[in-house]
């Protein structure tokens, strides 16, 4: 585990009509009461979207269909888990969680199968020059293999 990293087992209610989780709630302890920004993303098989960080902000990610193995990367220097990875699978046939990372922790993820759609919500609103960091998927200093001998389709 990575120190401020959360995994957050959701709660689902099925019947024959299908089901309704709540992926979020202001007050629950998880998630604060005002965000920047909801974001909807598609994935397709195969693509890997890595190294991103932010410098300021919080990030929820929820996998709503899909398989992804997902990466966490701590780029804190000050941290007790500084230089870390953690990985692990979201999405189909998972279970239902919402994922959150602080500012300084590199996330990235794989694409085993889709298309993926992966909501989030961040703490802030887009700001590529003040809050936005990147690293190549394939940054040697991490040493992560999202996938051997197919790093053409990184992102």
């Amino acid at each position: 585990m990575i120190e401020g990293v959360k995994i957050i087992d959701l709660a689902t209610h099925s019947d024959e009509r299908g089901f309704f989780r709540e992926l979020m709630r202001a007050g629950d302890g998880s998630f604060p009461a005002d965000f920047g920004q909801l974001s909807h993303s598609l994935v397709r098989p195969g693509v890997v979207k890595a190294w991103h960080f932010h410098k300021k902000q919080i990030q929820w990610n929820y996998a709503a269909c899909g398989l992804l193995k997902v990466a966490l990367y701590d780029t804190r220097p000050h941290s007790p888990t500084f230089g870390k990875t953690m990985e692990f699978l979201a999405g189909d046939d998972q279970p239902a969680r919402v994922y959150a990372f602080p500012p300084g922790v590199a996330h990235g993820y794989k694409c085993l199968a889709g298309p993926a759609h992966i909501f989030y919500v961040t703490s802030g609103v887009y700001d590529p020059e003040g809050d936005e960091g990147r690293i190549r998927s394939d940054d040697p200093s991490i040493g992560y293999e999202w996938q051997p001998g197919e790093q053409k389709k990184a992102l």
